[in-house]
């Protein structure tokens, strides 16, 4: 009998929440350009947001431990590359990759997405989600 479990993808998720400030404010624009594409979000002084970041894996269920990856593995990942970079920050001022790009939730994914990259095992990184409010979600699939 073949085993059809060694051939299937299991999606695994784990979320975490995270509080930050941002101002979204593009320095290819003028003040003004900036004012009415961004609204109240354009706010000199910044604004902030509670994130809820999503991260899903995928592979294989090993045999031996049941599992696609260890969870608890996941939540260090997480920790390191969300956490340590991203709560309780100024998304602009303290993480040098918003240096010269918006800080808008879809720049926020891939960020997120760069940074697990660097850490799982190659493949397995399936999607990043940002809920930036409850209503406002940016995914990102590497694409």
């Amino acid at each position: 009998m073949v085993d059809r479990q060694s051939h299937r993808a299991v999606y695994i998720s784990r979320t975490e929440s995270f509080s930050a400030a941002h101002r979204l404010h593009s320095r290819h624009l003028s003040d003004e350009e900036n004012k009415e594409l961004y609204g109240p979000c354009n706010n000199a002084n910044g604004h902030g947001h509670n994130y809820k970041v999503e991260v899903i894996v995928k592979g294989k269920v090993d045999p031996v431990t049941g599992m696609v990856m260890n969870i608890t593995d996941l939540k260090g990942f997480m920790k390191s590359c969300i956490m340590e970079q991203l709560d309780h920050k100024n998304i602009d001022l303290d993480v040098p990759y918003f240096k010269d790009k918006v800080s808008t939730a879809e720049n926020i994914a891939v960020f997120i997405w760069d940074q697990m990259q660097e850490l799982l095992p190659e493949g397995s990184l399936y999607e990043v989600k940002v809920h930036e409010t409850d209503k406002n979600v940016a995914f990102y699939r590497g694409e």
